[in-house]
This record gives C-alpha cells, structure tokens and sequence, in this order.
C-alpha cells in the first residue's frame, strides 16, 4: 500500500513540474512575439558619420519618440590646406579623382569648381571629360532643365536657371549674344565647333602634357565645358551691381582668363574659402578659382 502512493506521488509531481515548464514557455514565447512585434514597429536611422545608430523610433509604444534630424550639408575641415579642404569636398561629388599632371587633371584645376556645389537638385557629371556625343547626352538626358527667362532656347539646370533668373530680376544681365542658346547648355557638337575655332589637335596634345593651359580660358577641350553640365553660361558683365547679383545668387567667374564665362557654384561669397577658393585678380578681373 506504501508503495503504491509513493508511485502516485510521484506520477502527481512529474504531471505538475511538467505543467508549470509549459507554463513558463508559454510567457518566455509571449515575450519574444512581443520583442518581435515591437522590433518590427521600431525604425532604426543612422547617422551620416561612420554608420553609427543615431536614433530608434518605435510605434505603439508609451514613450517620447525622438524624431532624427537632417544631415548639414558637407563642409570641409578648416584645419585642412585649401587644396585638401577643396578635394576633401569634390570627393563627395567625383567619385574617381584624377591623377595629378593628369590631362584630366588639368581640366579639373580648370573647370572642377562646379564640383563644390551643394544644392540637392543639381546633378553633376561622373567625371571631368566626356569622350563623345553620346556618353555627354546620356548625362544631358538625366538632367532637369529650366529656361532662362527671355531668351531663345537657353537653358540650364532648374536650380541654376532660378538662381540666374533671380539675379537678373535685380539687374539687367545680357547674354554673350544677347539671347542665344549657345552662351547656356551646349551639345558635344558645340563645344568641339568652338574648340576647332580658336585651337586645333596639337594645341590639344600640349595641354595634354601640361605644356599650354591658358588657352582653357579662351575655349574647353571637347568633352570639357561646364556648359555640357549645364551649369556655366558667357555674359555681358560690365559693372558692379551686375557682379554682386550674381554673386548673392551663388553665380562666379571661376576660369581664369575667361571674362564671359560664369558658373554656377551655388554658394554664398562668404563661404567660398571654406571650400578651399582661391580669390585671384587677373587683368583687374576678380576670379574663384580652384586651389589645385
């Protein structure tokens, strides 16, 4: 008989340990379903800097949620020279930076300016040289283009034509040609037209060895304009309310020697040297020109 309810409590407390572990799983699973749930209602954001964990926010749940903030636009390290601050910028637009006493190279010194541009809407080129006419409208074809207002078929980058529009809404700005579409955004076919004009092959082989640059600022090689990014138009600028205009709409001369030409680097004159510009006067012309 001692035997028999020893076996029976037995049995009784192998049924209740059994019990309360199901029990226990029970609550271990409803925890995890909602861990799960909660992670599924979380959205993780991560900082800009180094791909850190900036800020979690999670629906459904009784606490403050911080909302994350914008990323600031780039601004180089001011400890850093000019060239360096300038590169340090340009390598968040330009994915492969050239050679130094490259040929490309030497078209960046010259024309790598527009590469300094922080406005979001503007779109700038893969590279400092096209090949061809196709490869420059494949980039053409993603661009958003705005009219310059009162013109013939001048057009630029939205962004760029707003600006330069608003400036001329200030003061009266004529065009090169008065109002023609080859002072704006130019075809592959254009700037090789303009280049056979004032150069030929062997003053193009000698700025490929560094022997002649200052003919860039006269005319680009072909493949090279800023007006193929559409962001560079040739003006009539004759006085200083003109020059102030431009300059308060983020509008520069920025190639040396080229007095009609202007590009469009979309920031206030106060900040230029931030980026690593230089402030050059040539022939009693005041130009920003690259630090390289």
């Amino acid at each position: 008989m001692g035997f028999f309810l020893k076996k029976t409590f037995f049995y009784i407390l192998i049924a209740f340990l059994s019990c309360a572990l199901v029990a226990s799983q029970g609550v271990n699973r409803s925890q995890l379903m909602a861990n799960v749930q909660n992670t599924k209602d979380c959205v993780t954001t991560f900082s800009s800097e180094n791909n850190r964990v900036s800020t979690q926010f999670c629906k459904n749940i009784s606490q403050t949620s911080i909302e994350p903030t914008s990323s600031s636009p780039f601004t180089p390290d001011q400890s850093l020279t000019e060239k360096e601050r300038f590169l340090a910028t340009i390598t968040q637009k330009l994915s492969i930076i050239p050679v130094p006493n490259s040929f490309e190279y030497t078209l960046l010194r010259a024309y790598g300016s527009a590469f300094v541009n922080q406005i979001p809407t503007i779109k700038l080129p893969p590279k400092v040289l096209f090949t061809n006419d196709q490869e420059t409208k494949q980039f053409q074809l993603t661009l958003t283009m705005g009219k310059v207002n009162n013109t013939s078929n001048c057009e630029l980058q939205k962004s760029a034509a707003d600006a330069f529009n608003q400036a001329r809404a200030q003061v009266q700005i004529p065009l090169k040609s008065g109002y023609g579409a080859s002072d704006c955004t130019r075809s592959f076919a254009t700037n090789l037209r303009f280049w056979q004009k004032y150069a030929n092959n062997n003053t193009l082989e000698k700025v490929r060895q560094g022997k002649e640059t200052k003919i860039l600022g006269t005319v680009a090689p072909p493949g090279a304009s800023q007006h193929l990014w559409g962001l560079a138009i040739d003006l009539r600028v004759s006085n200083e309310a003109q020059i102030q205009a431009l300059n308060q709409n983020g509008w520069y001369r920025t190639v040396e020697y080229d007095v009609l030409h202007w590009t469009y680097v979309g920031l206030p004159k106060e900040r230029l040297t931030e980026f690593g510009f230089q402030n050059k006067i040539v022939e009693g012309i005041n130009y920003w020109v690259t630090p390289l």
